[in-house]
């Protein structure tokens, strides 16, 4: 699997080109507009290529490294999955999701894979999208597989569905399979995060742990236009009292020795981080609720290094 290579639009805060990474592939290029979002890639990988910039801008004539590489990945921001899809042509998001597709124009990788919301695999209300995708695709020599995946069966304590669709050069298709899973059980909350918990001495550690037992719901980054950091809409923060954690607001730090053994706590952004499987020493750049929008935005890179692994395989001779 060595000397693949891959362009990553929308990359934010890399964990989709981490997973990929990991499943072998080596980036020529990531290209993400929001400045926080490429000061944390160079944080973290200062000798990756990384381009600010904004994918409806991005010109691959003038880069041409990106020409003939093995994959051309996009995380792309989620495209609206209520009744506002029906009228959603112009967003932002539907323009974004379209214009990865247009880059297979230029860039002609043997593979592309996108990661969005799952109503975009089968909804209704993205059936005019889904066709612009397959004429576009079939006029390129691509075939096409849409499908659903949950992080939670790539071993992130987290239940949090994608809809994925990955396309191939004719010749590559058929050996291509979708990720199974990795994992024979979740991850439950409890677990992924007793040793952080602990980590100042807080006397519930323990005890919070054992009752944490589910996944966590799905993190969500929240609005680039409205206020802090929180855990999610009123439902997500239901779950997450029932496993004693306070989502109204992120903490600046785990609970120390003075804090209620019984009582609920709240999460900080490096364990929301945890959440979504980044490894430990991944840094994210800026302040707290910038940080934690680029962690709720961001793929877990366990799926990115299965669908790498799934798609390094169709691409082997």
């Amino acid at each position: 699997m060595s000397g693949l290579r891959f362009v990553d639009v929308c990359a934010g805060a890399g964990g989709l080109a981490l997973g990929l990474e990991e499943a072998g592939f080596e980036p020529v290029l990531l290209l993400d507009r929001k400045p926080v979002a490429c000061e944390t890639l160079r944080l973290n990988r200062p000798a990756w290529n990384i381009l600010e910039m904004d994918l409806l801008d991005f010109v691959p004539d003038e880069y041409p490294e990106t020409y003939d590489v093995d994959l051309l990945s996009a995380g792309l921001p989620r495209v609206k999955s209520s009744a506002t899809a029906a009228r959603a042509g112009s967003t932002e998001e539907l323009r974004l999701l379209e214009a990865a597709v247009l880059l297979a124009h230029s860039v002609q990788p043997r593979a592309l894979v996108i990661e969005n919301v799952p109503g975009l695999v089968d909804a209704p209300e993205f059936e005019d999208v889904r066709e612009f995708i397959r004429k576009e695709l079939e006029h390129l020599g691509y075939r096409f597989l849409w499908f659903v995946l949950n992080a939670a069966d790539f071993g992130v304590p987290q239940d949090r569905k994608q809809g994925v669709l990955v396309a191939l050069k004719q010749q590559y298709f058929d050996a291509f399979g979708p990720p199974v899973p990795t994992v024979a059980s979740h991850v439950p909350v409890g677990c992924a995060l007793h040793e952080s918990m602990a980590a100042r001495g807080w006397p519930g550690a323990d005890a919070w742990a054992a009752q944490a037992l589910n996944v966590a719901p799905t993190l969500v980054g929240g609005s680039e236009n409205r206020g802090g950091a929180d855990l999610g809409p009123t439902g997500t923060k239901r779950a997450w009292e029932r496993m004693r954690v306070n989502g109204g607001a992120l903490a600046d730090e785990v609970p120390g020795p003075e804090a209620d053994p019984a009582g609920m706590v709240k999460l900080t952004d490096a364990q929301t981080a945890l959440l979504q499987a980044f490894p430990p020493e991944w840094r994210f750049a800026g302040k707290k609720t910038a940080r934690y929008r680029q962690i709720g935005h961001a793929s877990p890179p366990p799926v990115g290094t299965a669908l790498g692994l799934a798609i390094a395989a169709a691409l082997s001779p």
